[in-house]
């Protein structure tokens, strides 16, 4: 009986969520919760702005992702990183109530965000590990339902908590969900990866000369890049270049790192003797691994192509929904809708891709997920008057009981559409991923992911000013023709 039990708590379909859930309710705190406590807590707009540097760790995880799969297991990287969380939360809940409170906080969550980023890349590793490719697309919906609902109760539950009591309780309260998660996986979470080289061989890296001055080099850009937003280099920009002030920091980073893969590529050769020099290179392999393939560039510019018109449409769908008049309505139909939608398409595509295989699943799944943008330009052109009317009013005109259905229905389809493309995408960065550098090549791969939304989050803004939503709409669906047109050329489509 006692077997049995342990069987049950060990079953993919409990620790899939539960690692999932642990994935997504630190990034809540760290990226949404905090914005909403330090605005409570009086603190300036500007300061608050600030605060998009805790995002930083996210986009440069890539840097430290070959770390994760060298040294020790991941499953003692997520013990490990998941119990430094626990004590940042609860931390955050002591500093609360305390006088200057609030700049401690700001910093613990700074460092918290890179523990956070290296706990993703080790559930990420560890999800490929401990499953097969079969498994990996039937449980892919498991994670993006555990990861939503982690969103929901953080930005939802602990907020509502630390608004209406303290604080110290909202705080307390994510700490403790952490730490029974975290009792869980400790106990429960199969043992299933490779062993890698010791914990204590790390540790004596990290002291080296060479890394501590790295760290230092980090921690020098880190400040500038505070100091030039705090300075209004921002709006210098927005002034003299405004097109620059649609870019995020993330955008440039997934930028950046195409144009180092890029350089791999072309000068290959000249590239691994200069790199692999060094005893100690499997940060260096680990990179030149990635590129060292076959067809790898097609694979790179599918991932950067697949998502440019979901991402040109999500970047103008909420400015369409409050010059329609409808902001009031947005909120049940983004989550009362959307969100249940994009679970449920996010489930059904990867159920369907461990069923029938990514091959076969890639291109329906892909055409719906780009057809909705055809659906948002005839809904545009059949509530164009609406456009006209209340866009800037003062006073609105309701566009009808019919109207605003026609509008939630759409937009559920469009998130479950999109649910079914995350699931594409994410079976295929799997893929993309060797054995010896899970971790790793998943971490590059999403950083190649956001480079699409870089330019649909310029460019869509301007579109949609200059020829109306309607024409906005038709034109983001042909650019998502180019990623649909290379499924005929792209590998790792079949299982290996």
């Amino acid at each position: 009986m006692k077997n049995e039990t342990k069987k049950l708590f060990q079953s993919p379909h409990i620790w899939t969520f539960t690692t999932y859930f642990t994935e997504g309710l630190p990034y809540t705190v760290i990226r949404v919760i905090s914005s909403v406590f330090f605005r409570d807590m009086k603190v300036s707009l500007e300061s608050i702005g600030l605060t998009s540097l805790f995002g930083l760790p996210w986009v440069l995880k890539f840097l430290w992702g070959p770390q994760v799969d060298l040294y020790t297991t991941k499953r003692r990287w997520i013990l490990f990183t998941q119990f430094l969380l626990v004590l940042t939360v609860l931390a955050a809940a002591i500093l609360s109530g305390l006088p200057d409170g609030v700049k401690a906080i700001a910093l613990l969550f700074f460092i918290g965000s890179f523990i956070a980023a290296t706990h993703d890349m080790a559930i990420d590793g560890y999800y490929m590990e401990a499953l097969d490719e079969k498994d990996q697309a039937k449980f892919v919906g498991y994670r993006i339902m555990a990861y939503r609902i982690a969103m929901m109760t953080g930005a939802g539950v602990i907020v509502t908590i630390g608004a209406t009591t303290s604080w110290l309780t909202g705080f307390l309260a994510a700490a403790g969900l952490l730490a029974l998660f975290f009792v869980y996986h400790l106990f429960f979470l199969p043992r299933m990866e490779k062993e890698g080289l010791p914990f204590q061989a790390l540790l004596r890296n990290l002291l080296s000369v060479r890394t501590v001055l790295w760290m230092l080099i980090l921690l020098v850009f880190a400040t500038a890049v505070g100091w030039g937003l705090k300075q209004g280099w921002r709006e210098l920009a927005r002034v003299h270049i405004p097109i620059l002030s649609h870019i995020r920091f993330s955008g440039w980073v997934g930028v950046g790192l195409l144009f180092a893969l890029s350089l791999l590529a072309l000068f290959r050769d000249q590239m691994k003797s200069l790199l692999l020099r060094h005893r100690n290179s499997f940060y260096s392999r680990a990179f030149i691994a990635y590129t060292d393939r076959p067809r790898i560039g097609t694979a790179i510019a599918f991932i950067i192509l697949m998502r440019a018109g979901e991402s040109m449409l999500a970047s103008m769908a909420s400015p369409f929904m409050v010059d329609l008049g409808i902001k009031m309505h947005y909120g049940w139909i983004s989550g009362g809708v959307g969100l249940p939608c994009s679970i449920v398409g996010a489930m059904a595509g990867g159920w369907t891709i461990a069923k029938f295989g990514l091959k076969k699943t890639i291109w329906p799944f892909l055409l719906a997920q780009n057809l909705t943008n055809v659906i948002y330009m005839f809904l545009a052109s059949h509530l164009g008057e609406y456009l006209v009317l209340n866009a800037g009013a003062s006073t609105i005109t309701p566009i009808g009981s019919f109207n605003l259905f026609l509008v939630a229905a759409v937009h559920g389809f469009d998130q479950f559409a999109g649910g079914l493309g995350t699931a594409v995408l994410t079976t295929f960065l799997m893929r993309t991923c060797l054995p010896s550098f899970k971790a790793a090549h998943f971490a590059i791969g999403t950083g190649l992911m956001s480079i699409s939304g870089v330019f649909s989050g310029v460019l869509g803004g301007f579109f949609a000013g200059w020829l109306g939503y309607a024409t906005f709409f038709g034109i983001s669906f042909l650019a998502s023709i180019p990623g649909m047109a290379m499924i005929c050329f792209i590998p790792f489509l079949d299982s290996r």
